[in-house]
């Protein structure tokens, strides 16, 4: 469920220097009837269906003739594709969030570390309609996420250049708007070429698209600063304010209000405060919200209040903004690591990139939150968004689900278009709770000198002149222990890697805060239990290899867990990614490092990592799986990864390995000569069993079954789910060696992406086929928009039989849209 959120944000200025004179009133809201239902003329419509798009460059011609050349330097005159009259009815039609890389084939030639898929340059289009009552408003196109770099026309004239595929650019497009029968055009030429990262970063409109039309006195976009804090004594309050803009030719009084409502929309205090605000100018409006007890927000339970902040001009609703936040403390101490709410909390995280299987970065919101649940199961509470700033869904996933965010900065550059960078980050998520640490940089060569620090510096005062609440790091491989160097600026030391002088910069920083900002780098594939570096390009599961800078998952997380000084851990990643394919090449196109595969299938790690994070309920995990035709006879490796108290195995009901005291870093493992059947491995606390693991060996896959990560899906077009990909055994036991090549057919719906999280496949992610790697595969299914009824996925497969899911469509117009051309 979407949560209400109506031109949200944090204001363009500081109230210090922008608030005019004015009374400020607070009142409780036990005295308050609740507030009117808001009526505002504000608008926010989504744009991501109905664009053209057309992959490669579409050169316009250059001018020849005088009067050519005088015509060409007009407002509005933009030729080519980015013209107002352009043909591009024989271009693709399509729907956003869309990333033209993925859609593309593997080349030998093309980039590594971008995963070998070759990128350059695309064109979209997209065309609306005013209704003339929209003259006067304030009209602004948004697009969230633009991979790499872009040019943006809107009628025919360029009003914004995108540097970053990492930031959004908000398009204030009133002054060349029209209205009525006239078209109105959006024209982007997207250059994917440019590298701003050494990971897979696709390209194209590869986040959401809208259009804001708002009253000519309104509130800025990211314009509202609602972050609760504690005052000495326990006493809460929310400091709020709201920047409030004027397009029209006239000053105009305003009144702005604040409204605090609890989980359940009741009032809990409201304040008013009057401005004045110039023509083509803006004031910030603030007032102190007072709440005597809130609910905290915390990992376990993330409660989520609101505050409702209204414009009005003599007593007419101007405006509306919606803005989530949680109460919650959070501070670093040197000795001890991170608290929230004045509670020892062991930071669990883990980096992430944000590609997933068959979508490259396109990714639907629904699949971000599937990605965050997955972490959740692992016993993950906080995620590195590595290396740039994460797409708002995940940011309010993650306030849901109780996630904590280390929210990173891409450009290390404090030059005047980099730092509008850092501060549109810091603006646009400093109200949510989930974030505890702004991180500036990750692994800067300057990092050890000083420019370096001096730049660290300026960045961090821009940070805290916006946000003041949480603190800044920056993610240092080397060089804290430089005479000056990037530590000294920073609030909180970020170590990448570096185990072995965790010890050495304590003692020689005892009062300076340090975490992880990025540990671990081991390197494994889903269900391989044998390392074959040369030919296959497969690693081995059981945790035993890493990169020369990293760690194995077992080593790096006992280095931070008996450390009370360091606040915790960023495993680097909690899944794998496309592109840095190290330590392969081609034809390997994707990383290993992942705790799961592509898909969010669980690698052995994944259950490494749950029996040493999870602590509400007890944990038991087996590996390998118990078929290997051809070693009887011969001692497997078996593991066993608990939070138990003791484990115990049993092969056919016979017991093989001795209970053996849990160790909690390194596991527990025997050497089991193999015969076929049933390993089972029991976890007992208190003298009893309290879990159970059991792998048996399985018989040839003689069908297929396809199982929903979900029952459900809206009808809005845009909610989408993984559906998993299994062969069965005689018995309906799934078959871990599986690897055969499956069709799909669907009806009711359409298939987005196909994976199996096999980092040396080359099958195309879209279409209608993918094989099974090692007993899996993932096919990722989206509505249609305004649909209901039933979803029905088949597949089918040579010599098994077939597999059929339904899932129940709900109709659901999804968020307020402009209708395509």
């Amino acid at each position: 469920m979407r949560r209400r959120r109506f031109l949200q944000g944090a204001g363009l200025a500081t109230a210090a220097a922008m608030t005019q004179p004015a009374l400020a009133l607070a009142t409780t809201g036990a005295q308050q009837p609740a507030p009117p239902r808001p009526q505002g003329p504000g608008e926010r419509l989504s744009l991501d269906f109905g664009w053209r798009f057309h992959r490669g460059d579409v050169v316009a011609p250059a001018p020849h003739t005088g009067n050519q050349t005088y015509a060409s330097t007009k407002a509005g005159a933009a030729a080519g594709a980015a013209g107002v009259y352009y043909d591009d009815r024989t271009w693709r039609l399509l729907d956003l969030p869309h990333d033209f890389v993925v859609e593309g084939p593997f080349e030998e030639t093309a980039n590594v570390a971008q995963g070998y898929r070759p990128k350059g340059v695309a064109w979209y289009r997209r065309t609306f309609h005013l209704d003339p009552a929209d003259q006067g408003k304030h009209l602004e196109i948004q697009l969230d996420g633009v991979a790499t770099t872009a040019t943006v026309w809107f009628n025919g004239n360029v009003v914004a250049h995108n540097w970053s595929g990492y930031s959004s650019s908000d398009i204030d497009v009133t002054a060349f708007a029209r209205y009525g029968d006239q078209t109105n055009v959006i024209a982007v030429r997207v250059d994917a070429d440019p590298l701003q990262g050494w990971w897979y970063e696709g390209g194209g409109l590869y986040r959401h698209t809208w259009l804001v039309k708002r009253a000519p006195v309104h509130i800025a976009t990211d314009g509202v600063y609602a972050h609760p804090r504690q005052a000495e004594g326990g006493r809460w309050s929310i400091p709020a304010e709201a920047t409030v803009r004027n397009i029209g030719d006239k000053p105009v009084e305003a009144e702005v209000t604040f409204v605090l409502l609890d989980p359940e929309g009741g009032v809990v205090v409201q304040g008013r405060r009057r401005i004045t605000v110039g023509p083509l100018d803006q004031s910030v409006a603030t007032t102190t919200l007072e709440a005597a007890s809130p609910r905290l927000w915390s990992i376990e339970t993330p409660t989520l209040y609101s505050v409702q902040t209204e414009v009005l001009v003599a007593g007419v609703m101007q405006d509306v903004a919606v803005t989530t936040c949680g109460f919650r403390t959070q501070r670093f101490d040197p000795d001890r690591g991170f608290f929230l709410n004045d509670k020892p909390v062991k930071i669990q995280g883990v980096c992430i990139h944000q590609d997933h299987a068959g979508l490259g970065v396109a990714l639907p919101d629904s699949i971000i939150e599937y990605r965050l649940r997955r972490l959740k199961a692992l016993g993950c509470n906080a995620i590195r968004s590595s290396h740039n700033a994460p797409t708002r869904e995940l940011l309010d996933a993650a306030d849901r689900l109780g996630l904590l965010i280390m929210d990173e900065n891409r450009l290390f550059n404090t030059s005047p278009d980099y730092m509008r960078m850092l501060e549109w980050m810091v603006r646009r998520d400093r109200n949510h709770p989930s974030v505890i640490l702004w991180s500036v940089f990750n692994e800067e060569p300057l990092q050890g000198a000083p420019q370096g620090y001096e730049m660290v510096r300026r960045m961090a005062h821009a940070v805290k002149r916006l946000d003041a609440t949480r603190p800044v790091t920056a993610a240092m491989n080397n060089g804290m222990f430089a005479p000056v160097n990037v530590s000294q600026a920073v609030d909180v030391v970020g170590f990448n890697y570096q185990i072995e002088s965790y010890d050495k910069f304590h003692a020689a920083n005892p009062t300076k805060p340090i975490t992880s900002s990025e540990d671990t780098s081991a390197i494994s594939t889903r269900g391989e239990y044998a390392s074959d570096r040369t030919g296959r390009h497969v690693l081995t599961a059981y945790d035993d290899e890493a990169q020369p800078w990293g760690a194995t998952h077992r080593r790096a997380w006992k280095a931070i867990a008996t450390r009370p000084f360091i606040a915790g851990g960023f495993a680097w990643t909690g899944f794998d990614y496309r592109g840095e394919p190290q330590p392969f090449e081609w034809p390997t196109a994707s990383s290993s490092f992942g705790i799961m595969d592509l898909c969010g299938f669980p690698k052995a790690a994944f259950f490494i990592h749950q029996a040493q994070w999870v602590k509400d309920r007890p944990v038991l995990n087996l590996i390998p799986h118990w078929s290997w035709p051809g070693r009887e006879g011969q001692p497997i490796r078996v593991m066993a990864m608990a939070n138990t108290e003791t484990v115990a195995l049993y092969l056919n009901g016979r017991l093989v390995g001795e209970p053996q005291k849990v160790d909690p870093f390194e596991m527990n493992e025997w050497r089991v000569a193999y015969a076929p059947g049933r390993l089972e491995a029991v976890g007992s606390a208190g003298g009893r069993p309290v879990v159970r693991a059991v792998v048996e060996t399985t018989g040839p896959p003689v069908a297929l079954r396809l199982t929903p990560e979900r029952g459900v899906l809206a009808g809005d077009g845009r909610d989408a789910q993984p559906v998993t990909v299994e062969a069965l055994d005689a018995r309906g036991r799934p078959v871990p060696t599986a690897n055969l090549p499956v069709s799909f057919e669907i009806a009711g719906g359409r298939i987005i992406g196909l994976g199996n999280g096999d980092a040396n496949s080359h099958e195309p992610e879209k279409g209608a086929a993918r094989s099974l790697y090692n007993g899996l595969a993932q096919v990722i299914v989206q509505s249609e928009p305004g649909s209901s009824g039933v979803l029905v996925l088949r597949a089918s497969a040579a010599g098994l039989k077939s597999a059929a899911a339904r899932i129940d469509i709900r109709s659901d117009p999804g968020p307020p849209s402009l209708p395509p051309p």
